[in-house]
C-alpha cells in the first residue's frame, strides 16, 4: 500500500518527503532525492493531522526525531493511517510477548542476584545496570513503548528503578542484609574478641565490598578489626585459610596478629606477613632461586662504612666529584667544609654518613634509571637533583657491588623482583582476600606489589584499614594520598569508619580532632570516647615545669600506672630524667621520640620541646634535593606532617596530657592549641 502527496500538495509543501509505502514490518517515506527507512522496531508512534486542505503523517522514532509527510489528500491519508495502525499494532503485540520473555529472564537476574545470601557489591550492580542499558540492542520494541504493553509494564519499571536508583536499592538491601547478619551472627561478633565487637566494627566486618578502606582512629581496634575480619570469612564459609592474606608493615605488628590469630581463631593455618616476606615468597613460589636478604640491611655500621669508603674514593680521585660534594655540603646543606681534602675529616664523614645511606634507600626504592628519576623530578628540581644524582651513582654502584659479591638483594629489590614475578605470570596469586593494617603508611611500591596481586587474581578483595590522622612515616617512603583518595588508586569500593575509642577520654579527643582536622586535605570521621574527661586533661604548661610536675604526679599516680615522656628528638630527652629513678621511685617514666611511640599508650602523656627553632616542633622544612625529588609531594598545607605527629602523642594518654613548652621561644601549635581552647597552667 502507497500514500503519495497530491501534484498541488507536493508544489505547496516544497517538503523533502511526499510519498509513504507500507512493508512487511515497516514503512519507507521518500522524496525525489530523499528516501527514509522506519522499521517498526523503531516506531514510537504514527499521527495523523489534518491541515487546511491536506493530510499529514508524523512518524515519532527515538531522540526526539521526526518524520513528516505533507500534501495528501485527507480521505487516503485517514485510510493508509488506520490501515498500518492496524498492522503495527498486530506487530507490536505479537513483538510484545518476545520483549516480555526478554524482560522476565533479566528480572531473573535481578532476582537471582537479590535473593542470595551474600553482601551486593557495587561492582554487580554497576554490571546489571550495564546489562539493562543494553536491553535496547536484545528488544524488538522501543523501550519508550514497553510501558503500552501490560506484560512489558511491570517488569519494564523495576528494571528501570534499578538503573534509576542502583545505589540506593543496593545500600537498601545491604542495609537489611547487614542487620540480619548482625542478629544472626551475635554470638560470633559478642565472642570474637575479648571484648564484643561495637556496632561500627560489626558492621565493617560484614561488608562484602570488593574494595572497601575501613578508616580507625586513634586506638579503634585495628587489630581486633583485621583479626575478626579473618574470622568472619572462616565462620561464613567465604574463604579458606590459604586464600587469606593478612599484611603488617613490621615484623614486630606481624608476630603480634600472629598471636592474636592463634588465640582468638585457634588456627595456624592464617599468619601474617610483612611485605618484604611476602615478596620473598612470591619470588620463590615463582620458581626461582630464593634470594638472601643482604646482611647490610641490618647492619648499619658495616653499611655506612661502604658508603663512607665509596664517597671517599670518588672525592680523592677525581677532582670534579670532590669540588661538587663540596658545593652540595656547602650550598644545599650549609655545613662548614674544612679546607683541602675534607674527605678525610672523621667528623664530617661521621655526620653525612646516615645522609648518604638515606639518599642511597630512596633511589633504591624509586627502583628506575638515573633518567627515570631525573624525569620524575619536579621541573624545577630537576638541574640541580640531576647532578646530585651524578655523584650518587658510584655509590649505588658500589651498593650493588657488594650485593652481587654476597649473592644478595636489599629489602627494595625484594618487591621489585616479587613484582615482575608477577607481572610475567610465573606466580599466580591464591589469596581471595587481602587484608592489611596501617595502611597510612602504604609507600608506592607496596602499593605496586598489591596491585600487581589483584591483577593475579580479579576476584581477590582488599580490606585496607588505617588512620590517615597518623601518617607520620613520609620520610620513608609512605604516600598519604594513596589513602586519602583511595578509590583513585585502588577502585571504586565502600568506606567504613570505626568511631570509637577505647584509650582516652573525651576532652583528649575533642582537642586531639579538632586540632587534627584543621588540615582539609584529612578525611573527616568521627570519633567517640567511652570516658568523659574534664577541662584540664590537656594542658600548655611552661617547660621550666617539669620537675614540678612529676613531684606533684608522684602524689598520686599509682605504680601501675604508666607515665610516657615525649619528645620530637631523642636528643631532647630531658635531664630530669636522668634521676627519676631516685627522686620519683614510683613513678613508672617512660621516654620516647613520637615517632617510635606510634603504638604505645600510657595513662599520662608529657609531650616536651613545643618550642621554635632548630630543633622546634613543628620541626622546621629542611628536606635536600634528594628528598623533594624523590619522596612522595607533602600536601599543600603549612606543617601537616608534624600536626599529624603531634595528634599521635597527644592520643597516647589516657587520662592527661600535658604540653610543656618554652616561654621564649614557643611552638607554633601552642597558639594554635589555645585557639582551640587548651588552658595554660602556670604551675602543675
Amino acid at each position: 500500500m502507497e500514500l503519495k502527496a497530491t501534484a498541488l500538495g507536493k508544489h505547496l509543501a516544497q517538503h523533502p518527503y511526499n510519498r509513504v509505502r507500507l512493508l512487511t514490518a515497516g514503512v519507507e517515506v521518500s522524496g525525489e532525492r530523499h528516501q527514509y527507512l522506519i522499521p517498526f522496531n523503531q516506531l514510537l508512534a504514527v499521527n495523523c493531522k489534518r491541515g487546511m486542505v491536506w493530510g499529514e503523517l508524523e512518524f515519532l522514532l527515538p531522540q526526539q526525531q521526526v518524520v513528516r509527510l505533507h500534501g495528501t489528500e485527507w480521505a487516503a491519508t485517514q485510510r493508509f493511517y488506520h490501515h498500518l495502525h492496524d498492522i503495527w499494532q498486530r506487530w507490536s503485540v505479537e513483538m510484545s510477548d518476545v520483549a516480555a520473555q526478554v524482560l522476565n529472564a533479566h528480572l531473573e537476574q535481578v532476582k537471582s542476584l537479590t535473593a542470595g545470601d551474600a553482601w551486593l557489591r557495587r561492582v554487580d550492580v554497576d554490571k546489571l545496570q550495564q546489562d539493562i542499558r543494553s536491553l535496547s540492542a536484545a528488544l524488538p520494541l522501543p523501550v519508550g513503548r514497553l510501558e503500552e504493553f501490560d506484560n512489558c509494564r511491570d517488569v519494564w519499571r523495576e528494571c528501570q528503578s534499578w538503573l534509576e536508583q542502583g545505589e540506593v536499592r543496593r545500600a537498601a538491601f545491604n542495609d537489611a542484609w547487614t542487620a540480619r547478619m548482625l542478629d544472626e551472627y551475635a554470638d560470633f561478633f559478642a565472642h570474637i574478641e575479648s571484648s564484643p565487637l561495637n556496632l561500627s566494627q560489626a558492621r565493617a566486618e560484614v561488608n562484602g565490598e570488593s574494595t572497601l578502606q575501613l578508616k580507625a582512629g586513634a586506638s579503634t581496634g585495628n587489630t581486633s578489626e583485621l583479626v575478626a575480619r579473618a574470622g568472619w570469612l572462616l565462620a561464613r564459609g567465604e574463604a579458606s585459610a590459604s586464600q587469606i592474606l593478612l599484611l603488617a608493615f613490621g615484623r614486630k605488628a606481624a608476630q603480634e596478629m600472629d598471636e592474636r590469630i592463634k588465640q582468638r581463631l585457634h588456627t595456624e593455618e592464617i599468619s601474617a606477613r610483612t611485605f618484604h616476606a611476602l615478596a620473598l615468597h612470591i619470588i620463590a613460589q615463582g620458581g626461582r632461586k630464593v634470594p638472601q636478604v643482604s646482611t647490610l640491611e641490618s647492619d648499619t655500621a658495616a653499611r655506612h662504612a661502604l658508603l663512607t669508603e665509596c664517597w671517599r674514593e670518588q672525592c680523592r680521585e677525581k677532582k670534579a666529584q670532590a669540588k661538587g660534594w663540596r658545593q652540595w655540603l656547602e650550598e644545599e646543606l650549609e655545613w662548614n667544609v674544612p679546607e683541602g681534602e675534607f674527605w678525610q675529616d672523621e667528623r664530617l664523614t661521621s655526620r653525612l654518613a646516615g645522609r648518604l645511606d638515606r639518599w642511597l634507600g630512596l633511589m633504591r626504592m624509586h627502583g628506575g634509571s638515573q633518567a627515570q628519576m631525573i624525569a620524575s623530578c619536579p621541573e624545577d628540581l630537576r638541574d640541580t637533583f640531576q647532578k646530585r644524582i651524578k655523584l650518587m651513582a658510584p655509590l649505588l654502584k658500589a651498593w650493588k657491588t657488594a650485593l652481587k659479591a654476597e649473592e644478595a638483594v636489599d629489602f627494595s629489590g625484594l618487591i621489585h623482583q616479587a613484582i615482575n614475578v608477577l607481572e610475567k605470570g610465573r606466580f599466580i596469586s591464591p589469596w581471595k582476600h587481602i587484608l592489611v593494617d596501617e595502611f597510612q603508611d602504604i609507600s608506592p611500591q607496596r602499593a605496586a606489589l598489591l596491585e600487581a596481586l589483584r591483577r593475579q587474581n580479579s576476584h581477590s578483595t582488599l580490606y585496607a584499614v588505617g588512620d590517615d590522622w597518623q601518617a607520620i612515616y613520609r620520610f620513608s617512603g609512605a604516600e598519604l594520598s594513596l589513602t586519602t583518595a583511595f578509590e583513585q588508586h585502588f577502585g571504586e569500593g565502600d568506606s567504613c569508619t570505626l568511631d570509637t575509642t577505647y584509650r582516652f577520654n573525651d576532652r583528649i579527643g575533642e582537642i586531639a580532632n579538632r586540632f587534627i582536622q584543621q588540615n582539609p586535605h584529612q578525611l573527616s570521621k568521627p570519633l567517640n570516647s567511652l570516658t568523659r574527661g574534664d577541662s584540664k586533661a590537656v594542658t600548655l604548661l611552661a617547660d621550666d615545669q617539669l620537675e614540678a610536675l612529676f613531684d606533684k604526679m608522684s602524689g598520686y599516680v599509682t605504680p601501675d600506672q604508666r607515665v610516657l615522656v615525649l619528645a620530637r628528638y631523642h636528643h631532647l630527652r630531658p635531664a630530669a630524667l636522668e634521676r627519676a629513678n631516685t627522686r620519683w621511685p614510683k613513678l613508672a617514666i617512660d621516654f620516647m621520640t613520637i615517632h617510635a611511640s606510634k603504638g604505645q599508650q600510657a595513662d599520662y602523656v608529657v609531650i616536651v620541646g613545643l618550642q621554635d627553632g632548630h630543633d622546634g616542633f613543628p620541626a622546621p622544612a629542611r628536606e635536600s634535593i634528594m628528598e623533594q625529588a624523590l619522596l612522595p609531594q607533602p600536601e599543600d598545607y603549612p606543617d601537616a606532617e608534624e600536626r599529624r605527629l603531634l595528634y599521635v602523642a597527644l592520643t597516647r594518654a589516657r587520662h592527661r596530657v600535658w604540653l610543656l613548652y618554652n616561654k621564649q621561644q614557643p611552638s607554633a601549635f601552642v597558639d594554635v592549641l589555645k585557639r582551640l581552647d587548651v588552658p595554660v597552667a602556670r604551675k602543675p
